[in-house]
């Protein structure tokens, strides 16, 4: 299992449309080929106007096959332009689990 984390850097005040603009639209469309994701947070204290939504992948080629999916999506290719224009950087970070579970107890996501 592997966890991508997506973390965008908006523009100064972008962080509230791009939340209603990814909630009314963007998730359903993601939702359909990357499942539900782990989480999807907007940013407090620390870096300020930053999105970090993360999802989990059975495995790098799992996550490569759900990401083609998407990303030849009509419906994703024609919502891109609603929020293109609020990102000023993009980074990601593919993440696999210690062998031993988290400090809870429970096992990996």
């Amino acid at each position: 299992m592997f966890v991508e984390i997506r973390t965008y850097r908006l523009k100064n005040g972008g962080i509230p449309e791009y939340l209603k603009v990814v909630g009314e639209t963007g998730t359903t469309i993601q939702k359909k080929h990357l499942g539900n994701p782990v989480g999807y947070f907007s940013s407090e204290i620390g870096p300020i106007n930053e999105i970090v939504h993360i999802w989990s992948f059975e495995s790098l080629d799992d996550r490569q096959a759900r990401r083609a999916r998407l990303a030849s999506d009509p419906e994703w290719q024609a919502f891109l332009p609603k929020i293109r224009d609020l990102i000023v950087t993009a980074g990601n970070k593919i993440m696999s689990p210690a062998a031993f579970p988290p400090l809870g107890g429970s096992a990996p996501i």
